[in-house]
């Protein structure tokens, strides 16, 4: 299965292509601004590079959040459209899910995400979630972890995202279960003043 996998969720913009378990090409830029700018001409590079005609992707998959507002929607619009025109799924992977268990499902993994204004925690064992993608207090992961690890060892796994990992993994989630919905764990900073709409 050929999967297309992108991430613009956090401070890169990653696109990456996968057929099954081999990597064919991928590409990662640090940026925490401009992913709208950069991703279209990433993917076209990426699919030139291997050599792979879009209409022959499987499937399509994105980081649907959580992580940057603008960053979660960007990817998330690319990828529904592009899925969209070639027919195809899109699968939508949390942030923390796709970190969590970037170099596999065995075992306790847990992903952690900090930026300047909040903080994301997951918790997952065997693949399942132990601890579902939740805002934390900073550093309340340590007691988290030591609380439903009791004494197992737990990797522990932070940002950046690795795409070639999640292009990989994609291939095996059903589309049903992985829906390409944006993932908000936190209400906006912004509310409408008095008498606006």
């Amino acid at each position: 299965m050929l999967v297309l996998a992108i991430d613009t969720s956090l401070d890169a913009c990653s696109v990456a292509l996968a057929r099954g378990d081999v990597v064919l090409c991928a590409q990662s830029q640090t940026m925490s601004r401009g992913q709208a700018e950069r991703l279209a001409p990433m993917v076209r590079e990426v699919m030139e590079t291997a050599g792979v005609a879009f209409v022959a992707l499987d499937r399509i998959a994105v980081t649907k959040g959580p992580g940057s507002f603008t960053g979660v929607r960007v990817g998330l619009s690319f990828a529904r459209a592009m899925a969209l025109a070639l027919q195809k799924p899109c699968i939508g992977v949390s942030t923390l899910e796709a970190l969590a268990l970037s170099e596999g499902e065995a075992g306790l993994r847990a992903a952690l995400i900090e930026t300047l204004g909040a903080s994301y925690f997951a918790l997952y064992e065997e693949g399942a979630p132990l601890v579902a993608p939740t805002p934390i207090e900073r550093g309340e992961h340590d007691a988290l972890i030591a609380k439903m690890a009791k004494g197992k060892s737990v990797s522990l796994v932070c940002p950046p995202i690795n795409a070639a990992a999640l292009a990989c993994r994609a291939a095996r989630l059903d589309p049903a279960h992985f829906k390409p919905a944006p993932m908000y764990l936190r209400a906006a900073l912004l509310t409408p003043s008095a008498g606006t709409s």
